[in-house]
């Protein structure tokens, strides 16, 4: 079931075609759905628009004789749908606007991506339609940076579906859900900044954060905006959870993102004088980690949080008729001026840790790319979107993402010193690890036995840079868990740290 919550206050010219709208896109894409309005004190005639779409849609309408605003609203419908779902897991809730600045139309794929193992999906404003005061432009480009959430570039959208098992989690319930209307408030803003809390919390629990894209469509809405731009950007001010750093913090961000790739662009070859190595050993036969393992990174450069990490196994997919374990990697950080997103996905195969497919998403100061590979290791070779190449790769290949969990798999002894050649672009090899020893470190809350390994690549430039004197910290258990990375740079050093580290039950595959 799919419960599209949309609170109203005075929309009566367009609420009733919006629901209209809804009702056509499910009848092309076939899916059960409820509609569930909140009429917040209209006294337009929203009522009576209302009343007669009641008729003929599947539509329940929740009327407040007073005033709550638009958090406790949709806070409310969210409420009512995990109470009417028998069946959280599966079932989903789509928040909508009711003056159809957002095209029903994105609820498509925004039901595909939940279907294909999403638990949280955005409709990020990429671009707009008719006019737009420009102090309302420029606010809704600003305050997405004041309000940031790992994953998420458009955190005021207000548009986004939602697993209904990850909203159960964030209002803290079991099995009953903690959706009762007397039960603690779980968004404690309003506005645009309610909008920021809702995806803050769901994130939190979600496996897996997609978004899509998304036009505001202000050339159908037909009245003036209420928001008061310049009101919402210092309430965002007021509700930022930690005052981002300035200056040479956020370009150590920037570095630190950018050099997450084990090697730099540029070919290098290894012409110094070599270590007597170590023969690699045995490839580990399948993926060892559950589906639902999500650690949580803060990134500092000195006493400066300049952002957040996560690593996560995200699901199990198909990739050209193989198992796949889909892995994703994120980093979020920035301030007023300056912002960078990344998200690395990388698929390897369930049972024989190979990479089949890579991508590369990176937004940066406003400006935005992506690269994206498929790999075929049986084959020998690799292709990259928007390229009519083909490539030779490595009999075992391994991508970015892949490689920091790979490397949590392989024995590691103390004082020896191993060569990898399995990154999927042969001209990128090799990475070289020193295994240094050991250290007792504290992060997430507890005392951990660590490993201290040095990654680095021959003449290589980033964060694995021989000059970067990098270092990693794994858990020196069965589960290796990454527990720190530090790198040097010019102007200092970058320190990335486990915050939270999410373990999921025994017998999850």
């Amino acid at each position: 079931m799919i419960y599209v919550c949309v609170p109203a206050h005075n929309e009566a010219r367009t609420v009733g075609l919006v629901l209209w709208k809804v009702r056509q896109v499910f009848t092309a894409f076939p899916r059960e759905y409820q509609l569930l309005v909140a009429d917040d004190t209209s006294s337009d005639g929203t009522d009576a628009v209302l009343a007669s779409y009641a008729k003929v849609l599947p539509l329940t309408i929740v009327t407040h004789r007073e005033r709550r605003g638009y958090a406790r609203s949709l806070e409310e419908l969210l409420r009512l749908a995990l109470q009417r779902s028998d069946r959280a897991k599966r079932d989903c809730a789509i928040t909508l606007h009711a003056d159809f600045v957002h095209s029903p139309e994105s609820m498509e794929e925004m039901v595909k991506r939940i279907e294909s193992g999403a638990d949280l999906v955005v409709a990020e404003q990429r671009e707009e339609r008719g006019h737009v005061p420009r102090a309302l432009w420029l606010a809704r480009r600003w305050t997405p940076r004041l309000l940031p959430v790992p994953g998420v570039k458009d955190t005021v959208s207000g548009f986004c579906a939602l697993r209904l098992s990850v909203l159960r989690q964030a209002l803290g319930g079991g099995a009953g859900g903690g959706g009762g209307r007397d039960a603690a408030p779980l968004l404690a803003t309003d506005g645009w900044c309610a909008s920021a809390e809702l995806l803050a919390r769901l994130a939190s629990h979600a496996r897996r954060v997609d978004a899509i894209p998304a036009t505001a469509r202000y050339d159908l809405v037909q009245r003036p905006s209420r928001v008061q731009p310049w009101r919402q950007v210092l309430a965002a001010w007021r509700a930022r959870a930690v005052i981002r750093a300035a200056g040479t913090a956020l370009v150590a961000l920037a570095v630190f993102a950018s050099a997450l790739s084990p090697q730099s662009d540029s070919t290098r070859s290894d012409s110094g004088p070599r270590d007597t190595l170590l023969p690699l050993g045995a490839i580990a036969t399948a993926v060892p980690f559950p589906v639902g393992e999500r650690l949580v990174y803060q990134a500092k450069f000195g006493i400066f949080n300049v952002g957040t990490a996560t690593m996560e196994v995200a699901g199990i997919d198909t990739v050209r008729g193989a198992s796949a374990v889909h892995l994703v990697f994120r980093i979020s950080g920035g301030a007023l001026w300056y912002h960078i997103e990344q998200t690395l996905e990388s698929w390897v195969g369930r049972c024989d840790f190979r990479s089949r497919r890579f991508w590369n998403q990176t937004e940066e100061k406003g400006k935005s790319w992506e690269r994206k590979f498929d790999i075929y290791p049986d084959s020998g070779f690799y292709r990259e979107a928007g390229r009519d190449t083909t490539l030779a790769t490595v009999p075992d290949p391994l991508d970015d993402a892949a490689f920091l969990y790979w490397i949590r798999t392989v024995p590691l002894e103390i004082g020896k010193r191993y060569e990898y050649r399995r990154y999927f672009r042969p001209e990128r090899n090799p990475v070289i690890v020193e295994v240094l020893g050991r250290e007792r470190v504290g992060v997430a809350g507890r005392k951990w036995n660590a490993i201290v390994i040095r990654p680095r690549i021959p003449n290589g430039g980033g964060i694995f840079a021989e000059r970067a004197d990098a270092r990693l910290w794994l858990s020196d258990d069965d589960r290796r868990v990454m527990l720190a990375l530090q790198s040097n740079f010019s102007f200092g050093q970058v320190t990335m740290k486990l915050k939270e580290y999410s373990d999921p039950p025994a017998g999850r595959p």
